[in-house]
């Protein structure tokens, strides 16, 4: 009885593994490969699955999902001789599992050296200031080799990106003190330009400021102009409108003649022969008639009248005579009367 127990366990457990192995469940986005005597014979699809057992061999899953992989950084040379340390991510997808299982022993491993040799082809055409600027450009160019040469092995290539190109400790100091220097130049320039700026500014307020002064100027000379004019016009209007006759000037030349000795710098002063003849004009001014005019017609014209302006004039002459002589004596100068023709002497 026990051994027929145990070979009933055994034939039990024969028929569970061999049930196991007829029946394969393959999960979404993935798919396995079967190999029937040693030959290939079908894909598995996700979901369930028969196979033959102890005939189909069945390998192991393959990731249909887009893959990341991050390379290790690689020394690459440019076209000036300079090392560079290029850090790359590949995002590829398998699209065929069987070409990805036998076209190519191991789709990664190939995948990444392919990426390092195209690199170095790519990098190796541009100089380091391109190769820094130019990482659209690289990653194209990679893309459109590796998705070329990887299409037999059932893989696709979406993108290549370079994580980070890294020069050596010698270029990076060189390029530090190369963009400090950019930036203090165009700290410099926008220094400049601002005092420029502020220059331009000033002079033009200034500008502005000296035509309002000299357009006020010239309205206030404008004006004090039109002012003496009009002063002037009304003086001369008033003064021929009144008829002033010779007998007024000579009176009030008499009145300037004592002005004349004033001054600190005069070391002589002129007579005018003029004088005597104006003492007589103002003689005959006070002794002769006065003319009938509304004022005068009040006034008395008797003899007695006249003769006392008459001598009221001869006194004013000798007062103006006297005056003059004592403003020589005070101020110590000479008085010259100076006759028409410009000659003179001392009296």
């Amino acid at each position: 009885m026990s051994a027929l127990m145990i070979a009933a366990l055994l034939i039990a457990l024969f028929v569970v593994i061999t049930i196991l192995r007829t029946v394969r469940v393959v999960p979404q986005a993935r798919a396995r490969n079967v190999e029937r005597l040693g030959r290939y014979h079908r894909t598995l699809q996700p979901g369930l699955n028969f196979v033959i057992p102890y005939i189909d061999h069945v390998y192991p899953a393959i990731d249909l999902r887009e893959q990341v992989v991050s390379f290790q950084p690689q020394p690459v040379i440019t076209e000036d001789n300079l090392v560079v340390q290029i850090d790359t991510v590949l995002y590829f997808q398998v699209t065929d599992p069987r070409a990805a299982a036998y076209e190519i022993a191991s789709y990664l491993q190939a995948v990444e050296q392919l990426t390092v040799t195209t690199l170095r082809n790519v990098v190796g055409s541009m100089d380091l200031e391109r190769t820094l600027t130019s990482r659209d450009t690289i990653n194209s160019q990679l893309r459109g080799v590796l998705d070329d040469a990887t299409g037999k092995w059932g893989i696709r290539v979406n993108r290549v990106e370079i994580k980070a190109i890294d020069p050596p400790p010698t270029i990076k100091e060189a390029m530090e003190k190369q963009m400090r220097a950019e930036r203090d130049k165009r700290a410099a320039i926008l220094s400049a330009e601002g005092q420029r700026q502020s220059q331009i500014l000033t002079a033009e307020g200034d500008k502005q400021g000296a035509v309002l002064r000299a357009e006020g100027d010239r309205a206030a000379d404008i004006l004090k102009a039109e002012g003496q004019s009009h002063a002037i016009d009304q003086v001369f209007q008033a003064v021929h409108r009144n008829d002033p006759d010779p007998k007024l000037l000579a009176y009030q030349y008499l009145q300037i003649l004592p002005q004349l000795a004033q001054g600190a710098g005069n070391t002589f002063w002129v007579i005018p022969s003029e004088v005597t003849s104006a003492l007589h004009g103002v003689s005959r001014a006070f002794t002769e008639a006065l003319p009938k005019s509304p004022a005068t017609l009040e006034t008395t014209t008797s003899d007695d009248v006249a003769a006392q302006a008459a001598d009221d004039a001869a006194q004013a002459a000798e007062e103006a005579a006297d005056a003059v002589a004592d403003a020589a004596d005070v101020t110590g100068l000479s008085p010259i009367i100076s006759g028409a023709d410009g000659r003179g002497g001392p009296r």
